[in-house]
């Protein structure tokens, strides 16, 4: 298996403009890094919590997931990722141990990582993204 660590826990939010200083405030940490990852139809920022990260996500478009998420579930937590030392490896692995992809292949993700899906009806409700640091 190549999975490290949780890598981040992923939090959609209506509004990156309240959910920031809010988050910065419970936790006791500052906001380091916001981007947008247009083809994920997100804007995202960060705030770290020893080696893990809180990834507060809004969408920019109606249509993107985010939104689709919080129309039907609210904010709140929205998935849990873990880094992978290799994630194609670990997408055949998850794939032939009968768990469901929503990626076969990884893409692009915010902090320079490749990231890919696992579908929430094969991990009992929870949407799971793996992650890897892309190499140059």
């Amino acid at each position: 298996m190549s999975v490290k660590h949780l890598e981040h826990i992923g939090i959609a939010v209506k509004d990156l403009d309240v959910a920031i200083p809010l988050w910065e405030k419970l936790l006791g940490v500052k906001c380091y890094n916001i981007e947008e990852v247009a083809e994920q139809k997100v804007k995202t920022a960060f705030l770290r919590i020893g080696e893990v990260k809180i990834e507060l996500l809004q969408s920019t478009s109606d249509d993107g997931p985010i939104a689709k998420f919080i129309e039907k579930k609210g904010e709140g937590v929205q998935h849990v990722a873990f880094a992978s030392t290799n994630i194609e490896e670990e997408l055949v692995r998850c794939d032939a141990e009968g768990i469901r992809l929503i990626d076969s292949k990884p893409r692009n993700g915010a902090e320079g990582l490749s990231i890919a899906f696992l579908h929430p009806k094969s991990t009992l409700g929870v949407l799971t993204e793996l992650c890897e640091k892309k190499t140059k």
